[in-house]
């Protein structure tokens, strides 16, 4: 007699690929998680890094500025003006240069897009359906 729970036959073969592709979900469902762990860790350093630059750079051009027209107060109103005329020219670059860096960064999810795509080439290539995607 044929046991439905048995190592061998139909049902075993395909509890065997079930299991199979269930465990490799997990994997590509972990791997995931950790890039998305990653890049929120990263995103959070970053945003720390810049509100702290931003604190200590504005306190600086305020304590340059007010030394300048300290230290030339009879031109103190060419001093404010060339100063400001030098943090708008400042602010300005940097917006150029933060525009062009977030145009050059790697897709997210890029290691779990790999992995896929390698998943089903294997597939494809053991079950006969075809070439693979690349």
């Amino acid at each position: 007699m044929n046991n439905p729970q048995g190592d061998g036959g139909v049902w075993g073969a395909a509890r065997d690929k079930a299991i199979t592709l269930l465990a490799l979900g997990q994997t590509r469902l972990e791997l995931l998680g950790n890039e998305l762990e990653v890049a929120r860790i990263k995103a959070m350093r970053q945003l720390m890094l810049a509100q702290a630059l931003l604190f200590c750079v504005g306190l600086g051009v305020v304590l340059a500025v007010m030394g300048l027209a300290l230290l030339f107060w009879e031109q103190r109103l060419m001093v404010v003006a060339l100063s400001g005329a030098l943090v708008w020219a400042l602010a300005l670059y940097f917006y150029v240069a933060m525009r062009s860096g977030s145009k050059h960064s790697e897709p997210l999810f890029n290691a779990s897009l790999a992995e896929l795509q390698e998943d089903l080439r294997q597939l494809k290539a053991a079950s006969g359906h075809g070439r693979s995607p690349d």
